[in-house]
């Protein structure tokens, strides 16, 4: 994958390839990064340098939630590095909690 600005466009295609393949991912970032430990499922809304925007079901309410990254992302590689580190802590932490 070759490293592209975070457009919109590439936004979209982040958010899409998470949503079809990484739910499980998505809800993570909503319960631990977002402190939305309620939420019962979640979609990636839109990605940018500074952070990501989801919605996620929380008590049967649709909820928009803002994570934001610790450091601002260079680019798509950039920003598929951190969300994969990012999906590695929260497990870590989601099995520490729970």
């Amino acid at each position: 994958m070759s490293a592209e600005p975070l457009t919109p466009e590439i936004s979209d295609r982040i958010c899409a390839h998470m949503n079809d393949d990484h739910a499980e991912a998505i809800l993570l970032y909503a319960q631990i990064f977002a402190q939305a430990p309620n939420a019962t499922s979640a979609r990636m809304v839109s990605i940018d340098p500074e952070g990501m925007n989801l919605t996620a079901l929380v008590e049967e309410k649709s909820t928009p939630l803002h994570v934001s990254f610790e450091r601002k992302l260079e680019n798509s590689e950039d920003a598929h590095h951190t969300l994969i580190e990012m999906a590695k802590q929260a497990r870590k932490m989601s099995q520490e909690v729970g």
